[in-house]
């Protein structure tokens, strides 16, 4: 994975930097080794690289994000689905409305159209990426339900929707599923509106190469 390529490049970067700090002269030093200054560079320079692979990486998922809302036009026009594409990777948020009954962690019929089309998006655009599922819902405790809690639907809601997209045709290798039940809110609880915010499913398409800030060990300069 190329985040673990960059981790590895940043130790060496900073295992280059302490070095020379600790000579007592860290500038002399530098200027005076044709060896420190040549692996700095390098080490600069593939940092550089990685960053231009998070941008082209970062292109491709505003492409597939204009992909999916033109296949999806009726459900974002209805709020049932939106988007978000930031550090983490391109979230597709779909409400519970369009995947499940109240209360029940059974796919409705309805989700099924809305599924393929993201099943089918995903195989093709993003074949490498990892998917992430998590399940959300509001704070309201569950009442008329055999759960638990709004933690286990959650999950199981979160299950489900990786099972579908499995059958879709999406390696389970590629598949994680978590249940946050009201835990990590959108907005608050505290209205109608707000609950219904809170109770969907996220889809989130993972970044190889994470885009938080990057910290240049050897110079001390950051890249965003």
């Amino acid at each position: 994975m190329m985040l673990k390529r960059f981790i590895l490049l940043k130790s060496v970067c900073l295992i280059i930097f302490v070095s020379l700090m600790t000579s007592g002269c860290a500038v002399n030093f530098y200027k005076q080794s044709p060896r420190a200054k040549k692996q700095i560079k390098e080490l600069k320079g593939k940092i550089s690289d990685l960053e231009a692979e998070r941008r082209r990486e970062r292109k491709q998922f505003e492409e597939v994000r204009r992909m999916l809302e033109s296949k999806l036009k009726g459900q974002i026009a209805d709020d049932q689905v939106s988007f978000r594409l930031g550090e983490g990777g391109l979230v597709v948020i779909l409400s519970d409305e369009i995947l499940f009954a109240s209360g029940k962690a059974e796919l409705k019929s309805e989700a099924y159209p809305v599924l393929d089309k993201l099943a089918k998006v995903i195989k093709r655009e993003v074949p490498d990426k990892d998917i992430g599922v998590s399940g959300h819902t509001d704070n309201v405790p569950i009442q008329h339900s055999s759960w638990p809690s709004n933690w286990e639907l959650s999950t199981r809601r979160a299950t489900n929707v990786l099972h579908y997209l499995e059958d879709k045709g999406i390696s389970p290798r590629r598949l994680s599923a978590t249940g946050y039940g009201e835990h990590r809110p959108l907005a608050s609880n505290n209205s109608s509106d707000g609950r219904a915010k809170n109770r969907r499913v996220e889809i989130v398409i993972l970044p190889e190469f994470s885009a938080e800030k990057i910290s240049d060990s050897a110079t001390g300069n950051n890249f965003k």
